[in-house]
């Protein structure tokens, strides 16, 4: 797969950094706002932003549904910070998951940190904690790359990856070459 074509749901939050990011790594990028911005899509992308205003933009849409059948065909899956939410149990369920939001206190509480996440090589990741979620609870399947203070804020479940922060506010680049590695793997492997 030379270019995969990764979606971007872009009904609020920052999704212009996360397609900075995917072309800068060789990705095509579609701004996913209705449900047929969802078709031949390899990977989704869900960014951060405010979860109850895209839970409702996502009602708005028609968008629910078609999420589902997409990670139900298993397109890998990408949440930060609200995105994170969004994929866990209270909101579409596709992550076996419940986030707690605002979990490390308002805006005034944002930080950065360095992260060792389990996977992704070259050293901490720098984190930007921003209003951020963390995993309050997880089924077997969803394995924990990394913690703060004891709180999962980054985990994997089979080819859907959430984190509780911004890579994409930082220069970072891993985390999303990490999730296009997932993508090509699917392709590869004819799915």
């Amino acid at each position: 797969m030379d270019a995969p074509v990764v979606g971007i749901l872009s009904l609020q939050g920052d999704f212009a950094a996360h397609a900075r990011v995917l072309r800068e790594l060789g990705a095509v990028v579609r701004e996913v706002r209705v449900p047929a911005d969802l078709d031949d899509l390899d990977g989704l992308v869900l960014p951060g932003g405010e979860s109850t205003t895209m839970t409702l933009g996502i009602t708005r849409e028609g968008l629910e549904e078609p999420l589902r059948a997409l990670a139900d065909r298993g397109t890998p899956l990408f949440g930060t910070c609200a995105g994170l939410i969004m994929l866990d149990r209270d909101h579409l369920a596709l992550m076996d998951l419940r986030a707690e939001r605002n979990a490390f206190g308002r805006q005034v509480r944002s930080f950065e940190a360095d992260l060792e996440i389990a996977g992704i090589g070259g050293g901490p990741v720098r984190a930007v904690f921003i209003r951020a979620p963390w995993v309050a609870e997880h089924g077997d399947g969803v394995e924990v790359l990394a913690a703060v203070e004891g709180h999962p804020v980054a985990v994997r479940e089979g080819d859907r990856l959430a984190v509780a922060f911004h890579p994409e506010l930082t220069g970072e680049q891993r985390l999303h070459a990490h999730f296009l590695e997932l993508v090509r793997a699917r392709a590869a492997a004819g799915c």
